[in-house]
């Protein structure tokens, strides 16, 4: 097995593994750039139980998830094994409802009075 291989087999292990996986710079509770943060920061306010990958830890893993995706950026957002999007994706679903809709089609559990919250604020 190649590198790459063994990559893509951690990443697709870890989204199997975890309902709701964040690729990120930095961690959940201390991210390293705004886009990392803003998502982190909405899924931590939501009270949704997720896994952070620091990408910065790992030069195989930040550029493995790029390809592994197709996606060009991090963050990047996996929900039940599959790629929901990076940080403007994931800021639209959220103001517009669809990332509601998204978790209770897939069984995550979350704060529908917070997301409300930050649809108010942001409305």
């Amino acid at each position: 097995m190649t590198e790459t291989t063994d990559i893509a087999a951690q990443i697709q292990d870890t989204i199997s593994a975890n309902d709701v996986v964040l690729y990120m710079k930095g961690t959940k509770s201390m991210p390293q750039c705004g886009f990392s943060s803003r998502v982190a920061g909405v899924l931590n306010y939501m009270g949704v139980d997720f896994a952070d990958v620091n990408v910065l830890a790992d030069e195989g893993i930040r550029q493995g998830i790029k390809d592994f995706s197709d996606w060009p950026t991090v963050p990047q957002l996996y929900v039940k094994g599959e790629f929901v999007g990076g940080c403007d994706i994931i800021t639209e679903m959220t103001l517009s409802g669809e990332l509601d809709t998204l978790f209770d089609s897939k069984g995550v559990s979350y704060d529908k009075d917070a997301a409300n919250k930050i649809r108010e604020a942001n409305g």
